[in-house]
């Protein structure tokens, strides 16, 4: 078993997206895919997969091919136990195959070969223990095993954890995987990365878990902008391992291009000086051959511009920086209170009870001015709900909430695409920018004076800005979904998981901008990465 992509390139109309991609896999490697959002992680997957066809290069696969993305399309009438029958086909099909030949085998004339051929194929894909390898992940993934469950009633991380299990009970050759953590509580993340590590096939995973990378891999491949042009794959079994090698790689470049110019500017010169030659012949003393000086002046003048030419024929490119977040000076006081401390939080639910979802009885949830709060637990234990009854966006059964007069709130939820999906088909990143800050005007929830502008943060490049929401990758629209909650400068930032989709540098900018912000922050992850760099910060665990 085995994937290889030999020199793979693919474009969308009039946007180039992957160049240069080769990649070799084999049996017992795990492979993690990074790069910023939108340099082309998931269409690699696709192109792996088989599901888009690249315009240039080849991708062979050798064994059987299973692939998790991060949407899924739903298919009328789809439960629970359509996803876990198609996983199980091929294993049942081998099982059936493995009846009939006991059956028809002749025990005085018959030939092994059958027989032991259908034995190999149930015994490869543990065909004995599939049922209970498949209620093992289901329930470990904390995903629903109801058969009859119709996916359209469920969430959308309910819909991945089944395909999560499914896809790794049914032990395909090679397995694909996009974002698998993001919908994952600690005791499923810890159980997948037992799973990948043992994987006996070929495992390509594109993730911004620092964690998992650390676990599981045995090589990083950066979709990002190089030297040659060309994606690197890196040895490197840890992540910071990865960050020192990629820093090195940038800083050669730098050094390169630095050298090239000045080498560059050193040839032009002497091309200037050899065509003020060439222009006065470089008259010779008097006596001396007439033309022999200008003849000298223009075999100068070839060798220059051959070696310009050569230069700049095998030059690179300038290194572009990567985006960088410039996170906004958000402010701490609302002036409705007078731009000081008074001892009151800005917001706080008492007692909440959201039937079904949440009970905190006897529990106060409350953010002071630059208060911090990171609240932790399994899926199902009501974070998200808490995240958004702090937000005012879910009515309480039970208990209250309060917010200050004047405080502004920055909201990320887990999946934002309810806002983005009433916006219309062609509207721009600009375009619904500008309509949720008249919206905010209108509401009286937006300080003109502080409105931030969706440019300046460094999230996405403007050419990105102009295109429509919907052509950009599922990172590109989380960053887009991020600025949204940082627009009205708010004063209290909500963010339930705020890692999901986001690329690997961003996340480590977007921690350290956490710790260092004026504005109040609650954060719910299961990042464990995240996790521990706000180890620090006062927490509530839920059961």
């Amino acid at each position: 078993m085995h994937l290889v992509a030999d020199d793979v390139a693919f474009a969308y109309p009039g946007r180039p997206v992957l160049r240069g991609v080769s990649l070799v896999v084999g049996a017992g490697q795990r492979i993690g895919v990074v790069g910023e959002n939108g340099a082309g992680k998931s269409t690699l997957l696709q192109v792996l997969a088989g599901a888009l066809v690249p315009q240039s290069g080849q991708v062979r696969c050798a064994g059987s091919l299973a692939v998790v993305t991060q949407e899924l399309e739903l298919t009328s009438g789809a439960t629970v136990g359509t996803l876990v029958d198609e996983a199980l086909a091929s294993v049942r099909e081998a099982g059936a195959a493995l009846e009939r030949a006991v059956d028809e085998f002749d025990h005085a004339t018959g030939e092994l070969g059958a027989l032991t051929d259908a034995l190999a194929r149930v015994d490869h894909l543990a065909g004995w223990d599939a049922d209970r390898r498949m209620d093992e992940a289901l329930t470990r993934f904390g995903a629903p095993r109801d058969p009859w469950r119709a996916l359209a009633e469920l969430s959308v991380g309910e819909r991945y954890r089944v395909r999560l299990a499914c896809r790794i009970a049914a032990r395909a050759d090679v397995l694909l995987l996009d974002e698998p953590t993001n919908h994952l509580d600690e005791a499923g993340i810890e159980y997948l990365t037992g799973q990948l590590g043992a994987w006996p096939g070929v495992v390509v995973i594109v993730t911004h878990d620092r964690r998992l990378l650390d676990d599981v891999m045995t090589g990083i491949l950066d979709l990002d902008p190089s030297m040659d042009g060309r994606p690197v794959l890196y040895g490197a079994t840890r992540y910071a391992t990865y960050r020192f090698a990629k820093d090195q790689a940038h800083r050669r470049w730098h050094q390169r291009y630095s050298a090239e110019q000045k080498q560059r500017q050193a040839l032009l010169r002497r091309l200037d000086e050899s065509y003020e030659g060439l222009s006065d012949e470089w008259r010779p003393p008097k006596g001396s051959g007439k033309h022999r000086r200008a003849t000298h002046a223009r075999i100068h003048v070839k060798a220059a511009d051959r070696l310009v030419e050569r230069l700049e024929a095998h030059a690179v490119e300038l290194p572009v920086p990567p985006l960088a977040l410039a996170f906004p000076d958000l402010p701490a006081i609302p002036s409705a209170l007078g731009g000081t401390p008074s001892g009151e939080p800005l917001v706080e639910v008492r007692a909440p009870l959201v039937r079904g979802r949440l009970d905190l009885a006897g529990t106060r949830v409350s953010l002071p001015p630059c208060g911090r709060l990171l609240v932790t637990g399994p899926n199902g234990s009501g974070k998200s709900t808490l995240l958004a009854a702090l937000a005012g966006t879910v009515p309480l059964d039970r208990g209250a909430r309060r917010i200050a007069p004047g405080v502004r709130l920055g909201v990320l939820t887990q999946d934002d695409h309810a806002a983005l999906a009433g916006l219309a088909p062609t509207a721009t990143g600009f375009d619904a920018y500008a309509r949720w800050a008249l919206d905010l005007l209108a509401e009286g929830a937006l300080d003109p004076e502080q409105l931030v502008p969706v440019a300046s943060l460094g999230l996405l490049a403007e050419s990105d800005l102009d295109r429509p929401l919907a052509d950009l990758s599922v990172g590109q629209r989380r960053r887009f979904e991020l600025a949204r909650a940082l627009l009205a400068a708010p004063h209290v930032l909500v963010l339930d998981e705020p890692t999901n989709h986001l690329s690997i540098g961003l996340v480590d900018e977007l921690t350290d901008a956490l710790r260092a912000t004026s504005a109040a922050v609650v954060v719910a992850t299961h990042d464990r990465k995240m996790r521990g760099d706000l180890a620090d910060w006062p927490q509530l665990r839920l059961a």
